[in-house]
């Protein structure tokens, strides 16, 4: 009974508590473990920065559940600490395969032109294979270097005596690729022409962009449907994931976030599979420039369901290999031998310096492909933002801040403490740009400034907190979070890839990101510096901010942004 009457007054208290707090309790239901106890205390909180507000109590407020679109349910696995000392986020490896690394194996840069020397230095060095997945290649001298760096690696692989099984592996998207006269695919062609053999460059086309859409939708304007946006470049068994794409800028002034995982041999081999698996669904692209699909393949604005369903099956098929393999082996990622037990591997008395080191970090490779049916990427940040605790920091960062409804209802209706760091209007990559994309920057200032309503509105100032990155001369476009668990100095957790929380990397584009996980110290302190670092040349949000000459926002931006905020 008492559980009963606790449930009635709730629903009578949100309805004194008008439309915003109904919509804080649909972001307060079960998400995972949450029960009954911990809504009412954090309905309480609710309800305690919302007194001073009500106005109106209104019988149609109860019925307000109804008309609001709930926040997307995630059923999470509980998290696990391990006597062993395992960490606390076991439960994703229900979804993706698990990679257990030594965090000497892994390094955090910090600049683009660090970004871009390795690079080259790991295509001159390779001897098995060059994999590159980016939105695209620019056409400057700096991109022409990098090709220039390709073609030199080909030939020496043609010098070694014997057949060379060295190949070179690109996937870019088929209409970013394809802008211009020069554009991606001239800088790729002289490789196709002269190593037809070893090169291979695929163009994804979405599904989405098809029929009289296709037709009538200009260039540049026909990106907005749906693009290959995922970011990996891969050396032999060296990883080098991002969110930057293989241009002049992301070379130079541009920030962005890299991690270089090192003599990763297993991790190196999935992205290998999966950026074979998407070339498979994409357009192949000839030596003479035309575009073909491979044979037998669907195309993909022809039988959109059935392409889907060969593209779901393909991708899901990778990830699931991967997820057999690593669970064989999942007794050596946490450490888990057995003296004595013939099952399991035993150390050689005499192995040494020749044995691994035992994992510290844990690597997920997180896939997002709505196109596809895939949310992997989805339910898993949704998860983590659902379970932070109270006294817990994350450290949310994006070059394009517009989160999807179900991340902000997540945000503002949960208890961690939130550090959102976005790009100034200067720093956006749109700023100054011609035609209508010259207004985008606006766009983007007027959702954030409607964003921070909403937080002041719940009087959320102290917990969630926007910041703007400013640098004179550079543009921004790091993207990811780390999570610093209640107590500690040091994150625990990051996100680091391609997706940038908003509607278009969950519904339209095809995203990847890893989850790291570690352990070890130094790493910690690797990402705490590499999070200092970004956000000390930014400088906090306030109602002030919005005043400023340079975050006017015209009327007609206003009016046209919420019709048109799904595409950018």
């Amino acid at each position: 009974m008492a559980a009963a009457g606790s449930g009635s007054s709730l629903v009578s208290m949100a309805a004194a508590g008008g439309p915003v707090l109904w919509r804080r309790l649909l972001g307060l239901l079960p998400h995972g473990r949450l029960g009954l106890a911990a809504l009412l205390g954090r309905l309480s909180d609710r309800l305690s920065l919302g007194r001073d507000r009500r106005s109106r109590r209104s019988s149609w407020l109860l019925v307000a559940p109804l008309l609001t679109p709930a926040v997307p349910q995630v059923t999470a696995p509980s998290f696990c600490i391990c006597p062993e000392g395992a960490h606390r986020f076991q439960w994703i490896r229900n979804l993706v395969p698990e990679f257990g690394v030594s965090s000497s194996h892994i390094q955090v840069l910090s600049s683009p032109t660090e970004f871009y020397e390795l690079m080259k230095e790991q295509i001159k060095a390779a001897k098995q294979r060059v994999v590159v997945a980016s939105l695209y290649l620019g056409t400057g001298l700096l991109e022409q270097e990098l090709v220039d760096c390709i073609e030199e690696t080909l030939e020496r692989s043609l010098q070694a005596s014997g057949p060379s099984d060295f190949r070179v592996s690109i996937l870019l998207d088929f209409t970013r690729g394809s802008r211009g006269r020069k554009n991606s695919r001239t800088m790729l062609l002289p490789l196709l022409r002269r190593f037809p053999e070893q090169v291979r460059v695929s163009l994804f086309h979405t599904p989405n962009l098809r029929g009289l859409l296709k037709r009538l939708i200009p260039e540049r304007f026909n990106e907005t449907i749906g693009l290959q946006h995922i970011k990996v470049y891969l050396f032999d068994d060296n990883v080098i994931l991002s969110g930057a794409n293989l241009s002049d800028s992301y070379f130079t002034n541009r920030q962005d976030r890299y991690v270089f995982l090192q003599d990763s041999p297993e991790i190196a081999d999935f992205f290998t599979e999966l950026v074979d698996a998407i070339g498979d669904v994409s357009l192949q692209l000839q030596p003479d420039d035309t575009v073909q699909m491979m044979e037998g393949m669907v195309h993909p604005y022809q039988d959109k369901t059935a392409y889907c369903e060969v593209a779901n099956r393909r991708v899901m098929e990778v990830i699931n290999a991967a997820r057999t393999r690593q669970e064989l082996h999942t007794q050596t990622f946490h450490g888990r031998r057995s003296e004595g037990d013939p099952l399991l591997p035993q150390r050689e008395p005499n192995a040494g310096r020749d044995q691994k080191p035992e994992p510290d970090t844990w690597i997920y490779p997180l896939i997002q492909m709505k196109p596809f049916g895939i949310q992997i990427d989805e339910r898993v940040t949704e998860t983590l933002l659902t379970e932070a605790e109270r006294g817990a920091r994350i450290y949310l960062t994006t070059g394009y801040f517009n989160l999807t409804q179900a991340y902000m209802d997540l945000v503002l209706g949960t208890r961690a403490e939130y550090r959102i760091l976005l790009a100034s209007p200067e720093v956006n990559g749109f700023f100054g740009a011609k035609g209508v994309a010259g207004a985008i920057p606006a766009a983007y200032v007027y959702i954030a400034h409607q964003f921070y309503n909403e937080v002041c509105c719940l009087g959320q100032q102290d917990r969630v907190q926007l910041q703007e990155y400013s640098r004179n001369g550079w543009t921004f476009h790091a993207k990811g979070l780390w999570l610093y668990l209640a107590g500690s100095s040091l994150p625990c957790l990051t996100l680091i890839g391609s997706p940038n929380f908003g509607y278009r990397s969950v519904h339209r584009d095809l995203e990847a990101q890893v989850a790291i996980v570690t352990e070890n110290r130094d790493l910690q302190q690797q990402l705490h510096q590499e999070q200092e670092q970004l956000y000390l040349k930014s400088g906090v949000v306030s109602s002030s901010t919005f005043e400023q000459p340079t975050r006017y926002v015209k009327l007609w931006v206003k009016l046209v942004t919420p019709l048109i905020k799904n595409f950018f």
